[in-house]
């Protein structure tokens, strides 16, 4: 059989980048895996001429939430459809979004609502974290570690949030299953007490606008939690990954953490690259528009988030898209009247993820082009076991691609992105570069601005226990996990 019957779609004539590497070459695909990478290959069935492009793997955004109800009761705006419609138009292949169990939920049927909701309507690619706020004997014995055999091998839990938040001991139990069964805890690390004791007297004295959100949740509020967070994994001995750093000292706290040998791993976002604390002071409730936890901070902190992605601190760029929309069915519930309190927390940002990193970091010269490759793509893979099938360019990975107009201009605007929001908080800034062919599984989903690919066309990945050590962190030096009979199988390749 010659390679022109053999090949399925074929990628010619573009600028491949992988983790490692940049060259030119041709890629051939074959039932939607990459079978060949080679220059000077014939045309498949499909055939698209990438001359010109940067041929980059398609972006894992392993920190989303669709169509999920909040901790404070709101429903996200955009469901499977509208967001991995958003993700695929931005460079997005793979999204791992969040069943969130609240209070009085059973698992299995978390997962299952969730499992049917993206089984109808994803575009994309996708696997499930597990949101847990009632870690009972139940979860813990038997629905967790079934939910783990089954794929969704992270769990995330809360440090703040009254609906959600869980103590030290709840945390330490987590902790000791996930090491026990080969899974990764993800900690949003924020001292509830502290924001509740400052938010308590900042409403008392008539301080409700949104600016007072970013007061309320000071920077010792993130790094006094991620500093706690550290430690309790330190004393159990198992691996934790702090999602959406924003502060420079939370940032420090991580990176001295990993110097000690701590298996800590953590991820920041667009917000706390490209937004501060000044966004939010604005007349009225705008600024709402621009309120997330941790809250964004300033130039300082932007730096050190900059930095930390450059020194594999923070070893993962994600979105942690939360789509609300500038009304009462999100951000505002009261109207105008909403105080700093009462607003849903959240940013939305699945579609400019990318296009903002490569532009300011790559572009820019921050980053290198295999840097940004390993922060949205393969490091993502890695950490949440899905680098079998996911992020790289390699003979028998998916065919998962990216095909980017590096010289295209663009002013972001809200009319442009196809979320369900209505608003952006990156509205009139100036970009260059775009994806401007999407590839999943070897379907091209994306292509001159039209979407390809058919509502509940993507597939669930089930994901493998995860592998940090491909990511290239230092591996820890504590003995506990032996002490304690905790051998994660996922890190005795640490």
């Amino acid at each position: 059989m010659n390679d022109a019957q053999t090949f399925d779609l074929t990628i010619r004539g573009g600028r491949i980048s992988t983790d490692k590497d940049t060259f030119m070459a041709d890629i051939g695909v074959k039932d939607g895996v990459i079978v060949k990478i080679a220059p000077g290959l014939p045309a498949g069935r499909e055939d698209i001429d990438a001359s010109g492009r940067w041929v980059l793997p398609g972006g894992i955004d392993s920190h989303c939430h669709i169509e999920q109800l909040s901790g404070m009761g709101m429903m996200c705006a955009d469901d499977f459809y509208s967001g991995t419609v958003s993700a695929a138009f931005g460079g997005t292949t793979t999204i791992i979004p969040f069943a969130a169990q609240h209070r009085g939920n059973r698992i299995p049927d978390v997962i299952a609502d969730y499992a049917k909701r993206a089984r109808e309507k994803a575009v994309i690619d996708y696997g499930f974290h597990l949101i847990l706020s009632d870690p009972d004997e139940q979860a813990l014995q038997h629905d967790l570690p079934q939910a783990i055999r089954d794929g969704i091998t992270s769990l995330k839990v809360y440090m703040t949030y009254n609906a959600l938040k869980l103590d030290d001991y709840q945390l330490l139990d987590v902790m000791a299953l996930a090491g026990r069964e080969g899974a990764l805890v993800m900690i949003h690390a924020e001292n509830h007490d502290m924001i509740r004791w400052i938010a308590s007297r900042l409403l008392d004295q008539g301080h409700t606008a949104p600016k007072f959100h970013a007061v309320a949740h000071d920077a010792l509020a993130e790094s006094e939690a991620s500093n706690r967070a550290i430690a309790l994994s330190r004393l159990i001995g198992v691996p934790v990954l702090i999602v959406h750093v924003a502060g420079a000292e939370t940032v420090q706290t991580i990176r001295n953490a990993k110097l000690l040998g701590a298996q800590i791993y953590a991820e920041s976002c667009p917000q706390y690259l490209f937004l501060t604390a000044e966004d939010i002071d604005l007349p009225g409730v705008e600024g709402a528009k621009f309120c997330c936890s941790p809250p964004p901070r300033d130039a300082k902190s932007q730096e050190a988030v900059w930095d930390g992605l450059k020194d594999g601190t923070l070893g993962m760029y994600s979105s942690d898209h939360a789509p609300y929309r500038f009304d009462t069915s999100g951000k505002l519930p009261r109207g105008d009247d909403t105080t700093f309190k009462e607003m849903a927390n959240g940013v939305p940002g699945i579609e400019l993820r990318l296009p903002l990193l490569f532009s300011e970091g790559v572009l820019g010269g921050r980053i290198s082009i295999n840097e940004f490759v390993r922060l949205t793509a393969t490091n993502h893979a890695h950490m949440y076991g899905m680098s079998h099938r996911k992020g790289n360019i390699e003979v028998g990975l998916d065919a998962d691609l990216a095909l980017w107009d590096p010289h295209s201009k663009r002013t972001i605007t809200s009319s442009m992105l196809h979320d369900n929001v209505g608003y952006t908080p990156y509205e009139g800034r100036a970009i260059t570069g775009w994806p401007e062919t999407v590839i999943s599984r070897g379907r091209v989903v994306v292509q001159d601005n039209q979407l390809l690919a058919g509502r509940g066309s993507g597939q669930y990945i089930a994901r493998h226990c995860p592998e940090p050590a491909g990511i290239g962190y230092p591996p820890a030096r504590g003995n506990l996990p032996g002490l304690l009979g905790l051998k994660g199988k996922a890190w005795q390749s640490i």
